[in-house]
């Protein structure tokens, strides 16, 4: 039988934006979501810019000036005002169109890119936000269905073997690499999907955290563009 992660002890639900900035993570509570319904068409603004990389960040500006239809529109002024409602609590929101991210293959046993699940980490107090408004969304699971890959017997030998057994260094190359922020699913786990339209906030792990990091990973977009707001 498949664990269903959609019971997910680690999230919480809230009403509004400034919900989502206020509420501290406490116990195991360390992603937060403003869920909520949004209007427009998102696929004609993803349309609507043409390029060649595999991302684009959009500049406000540029969004402004584009000629939309009214489900267009409705779309934009959502995208501008969280943009701008982020900004006013602090935040330093990116809005992009992506194709596809770069991966890793620096090590192919153990891939360090976004489509691994993860925990960020900052020096500093912070937190995530992320939003998609169109396309596949981030997955999550809860911590404790996660294991660092890092304790993982095999793969600990195969990185010991990697750095030549440096073990009085090695605890800073697995940091160094961000080897340490990775994580493996365990068995049977089905992702948590972060829902279209809404916003989250996911807990970092920096020096005055005290809750656990959120594990989340970027989805395969397997050919569709994402517009995601990220900070």
């Amino acid at each position: 039988m498949k664990i269903n992660s959609q019971r997910n002890e680690n999230l919480l639900f809230v009403n509004t934006l400034e919900e989502l900035v206020s509420t501290s993570f406490e116990g195991k509570i360390n992603a937060l979501s403003w869920k909520r319904e949004i209007e427009g068409d998102y696929e004609e603004i993803v349309h609507a810019f043409e390029f060649q990389k595999n991302i684009i960040e959009i500049d406000p500006a540029d969004l402004k000036n584009l000629t939309l239809s009214e489900a267009g529109s409705k779309a934009r002024n959502t995208l501008l005002n969280d943009y701008e409602l982020l900004q006013y609590h602090g935040a330093s929101p990116v809005l992009n169109i992506i194709k596809y991210y770069e991966e890793d293959t620096s090590f192919p046993f153990f891939p360090t890119d976004v489509y691994s699940y993860h925990v960020d980490r900052s020096p500093i107090a912070t937190d995530t936000f992320l939003c998609t408004y169109f396309g596949s969304p981030s997955e999550l699971i809860p911590n404790e269905q996660a294991i660092q890959k890092i304790t993982i017997p095999e793969i600990r030998e195969q990185l010991l073997t990697l750095f030549e057994g440096e073990s009085t260094e090695f605890e800073s190359i697995l940091s160094e690499h961000f080897f340490d922020l990775h994580y493996e699913a365990k068995p049977n786990i089905i992702p948590f999907q972060a829902e279209i339209g809404h916003i989250w906030r996911l807990a970092v792990e920096h020096p005055s955290s005290k809750v656990l990091p959120c594990v989340h990973r970027a989805p395969r977009e397997n050919g569709k563009k994402r517009l995601l707001l990220i900070c």
